[in-house]
């Protein structure tokens, strides 16, 4: 089973966590969201039993460190000031993270290091432009489900 955390179940990730709870079944994903509002995290995981709801705060090292081990990959939803130290542990525990943020400058000094640990740090997968990016992939998901080719 893949493990996805995610981090922050504001307003902007609830399309996101919809998303992966339709497809956690069929490609055998456990979602954790992770929200410092435990009672909205769990309103997100929706009952869904691939999601578990947890009370997180990004700074309890310990507790996001371990959270950041037990993940597969980390997706984080949290303002862009937040996501280095989400970062620097990913690429320490060689975890990939996606982010919906622009690159900023502390997020782009942890390239050679995320080059040299073989973990990917993507950032810009949010309105502009990540939203045409998922959508096509939706649109080339939809089109492979029903036996299309690409």
């Amino acid at each position: 089973m893949k493990k996805i955390l995610l981090i922050g179940a504001g307003r902007s990730a609830s399309s996101l966590i919809q998303y992966l709870l339709i497809k956690a079944k069929p490609l055998n994903i456990e979602l954790t969201i992770a929200d410092l509002n435990f009672d909205l995290a769990t309103e997100k995981a929706n009952g869904n039993s691939h999601a578990r709801a947890i009370e997180f705060d990004i700074k309890n090292k310990e507790q996001r460190q371990e959270e950041i081990k037990r993940a597969d990959i980390v997706i984080s939803m949290l303002p862009a000031f937040l996501h280095t130290d989400v970062a620097i542990d990913c690429v320490a525990f060689k975890k990939s993270m996606v982010t919906a943020s622009y690159i900023s400058t502390e997020m782009q000094s942890l390239h050679d290091a995320a080059v040299e640990s073989g973990v990917v740090l993507m950032n810009e997968i949010g309105l502009d432009p990540g939203i045409d990016h998922m959508s096509a992939m939706k649109m080339m998901d939809n089109v492979r489900e029903q036996g299309g080719k690409i």
